[in-house]
């Protein structure tokens, strides 16, 4: 019996929040904008396609977290499964906009696949700004 209540609540919660609904679409959507662009301009800031990757995940999460904490604290809906959306959409943003980058700049010694290679000691920095964590 006991097995029969909690069966059938978690069917009624999973129907409240479905997983293929127009929130999660517009989660997704806006996550992947977000981290598409975001990524265009951590790019233009930093050498290597890595950090900007990092960056633009890490504002594009952020984003996301904190529209759930407003949903949290009683301005909407919190759910687990809108944030599982925004990250997908992050990912595929980052995808697609880090594709892009490659197709359109390349890869060189100046624009890495990812990270850039470190300086050995005693040779010449690359000329330029370059911004290294």
């Amino acid at each position: 019996m006991a097995l029969a209540v909690v069966t059938s609540s978690s069917a009624t919660a999973a129907d409240r929040d479905p997983w293929l609904a127009q929130d999660k679409a517009l989660h997704f959507g806006v996550s992947a904008g977000i981290a598409g662009g975001t990524y265009a301009a951590a790019a233009a800031l930093f050498e290597a396609r890595g950090h900007a990757l990092l960056a633009a995940a890490g504002v594009t999460l952020a984003i996301g977290a904190g529209k759930e904490a407003l949903d949290l604290a009683g301005f909407g809906t919190p759910s687990w499964r809108d944030f599982a959306a925004n990250v997908a959409g992050t990912l595929v943003g980052l995808a697609v906009a880090w594709s892009v980058d490659l197709l359109v700049r390349g890869v060189g010694e100046h624009r890495p696949l990812v990270l850039a290679p470190r300086t050995p000691p005693g040779a010449s920095a690359s000329p330029g700004v370059v911004l290294s964590f």
